[in-house]
């Protein structure tokens, strides 16, 4: 089951949002506000929850993260190129490393009961269900919302990790 229904065409969508440098909350606000402005609709975020650093280096502050859902119309390539293109509007440089302090990181979760394997993109995120910081926010808003290559709901993996 999906958290959105998918209809004329329009495609659930979950969006993990972190960062941890600078106002990260405003960020949070301006990624929804784009989100928005640029075909993405029905837009729900959860709670913002700060989280320890993973797999970053040492002294790096805590991150602030939160999921988000809603329904887009065009494909998953063009969603991940908006997303992009928001990072970058607020303030994270084009060219970045991995595991390293930004303002602003918009991963994309799941689109509608799709798996997507391209050298750009991999969907459900092959993190995901790994990531704390993902699941718990993601199950306050989409619980029920079942990753298609497992069968298993965000709430059930989020229990897992528990």
């Amino acid at each position: 089951m999906n958290a959105l229904p998918e209809k004329n065409h329009e495609i659930p969508v979950a969006l993990a949002l972190g960062g941890n440098l600078g106002d990260v909350e405003a960020a949070f606000r301006f990624a929804l506000q784009e989100l928005a402005a640029h075909g993405v609709t029905h837009l729900c975020m959860a709670r913002v929850i700060r989280t320890a650093p993973v797999d970053c280096a040492p002294g790096t502050p805590d991150f602030l993260n939160s999921a988000a859902i809603g329904c887009w119309r065009g494909s998953a390539a063009a969603l991940l190129a908006l997303t992009q293109r928001i990072e970058v509007a607020a303030g994270r440089p084009a060219e970045h490393g991995r595991n390293v302090s930004r303002v602003l990181d918009i991963d994309l979760i799941l689109f509608g009961d799709r798996c997507i394997a391209t050298p750009l993109l991999t969907i459900p995120h092959p993190a995901a269900r790994r990531r704390r910081f993902v699941l718990e926010p993601l199950a306050e808003i989409a619980p029920d919302w079942v990753f298609p290559d497992s069968r298993e709901s965000v709430a059930d993996a989020w229990r897992r990790l528990g």
